[in-house]
C-alpha cells in the first residue's frame, strides 16, 4: 500500500470501527428489549447480529484498509509483518489506531442515540 492512499484506509478504517461498534452495542440494546429477561436469547440475537455485520464490514472495507478495525489486529500486523517486510509502518499503525478509537467512541454514541 502507499502512502498516497493512508488517508483513505483511515476513513475506511474509522468508518468500520465505528459501525462495527454501532452494530454490536446497538444489536445488544435492541435485544434487551425485544427479549427481556431471556439472556440465552439476547445472546443469540447478539451474536448474529454481530457476525453478520462483521462480515458486511470486512466485505465492504477489507479492499481498502484490510478491515483491521482493532488497534491490537494493527499492531500484531505491524509487529508481524517487521520481519517480511509487509504490513503495516510504526506510523500507519499509531494512524490506524487513532482512526479506531475515534470510530469506536463515535460508533457508540450512535448506538445510544
Amino acid at each position: 500500500m502507499t502512502q498516497a492512499d493512508l488517508p483513505r484506509r483511515l476513513v475506511a478504517e474509522l468508518l468500520g470501527t465505528g459501525l462495527l461498534v454501532a452494530v454490536v452495542v446497538g444489536s445488544g440494546i435492541a435485544a434487551q428489549n425485544l427479549s427481556p429477561g431471556q439472556t440465552g436469547l439476547q445472546l443469540l440475537q447478539n451474536s448474529l447480529t454481530t457476525v453478520f455485520g462483521l462480515g458486511v464490514l470486512i466485505l465492504l472495507f477489507g479492499p481498502v484498509s484490510g478491515a483491521h478495525f482493532n488497534p491490537v489486529v494493527s499492531a500484531a500486523d505491524w509487529l508481524l509483518g517487521r520481519r517480511a517486510g509487509t504490513g503495516l509502518s510504526g506510523r500507519e499503525t499509531l494512524a490506524y489506531s487513532g482512526a479506531q478509537v475515534v470510530g469506536a467512541v463515535l460508533g457508540a454514541l450512535l448506538a445510544n442515540v
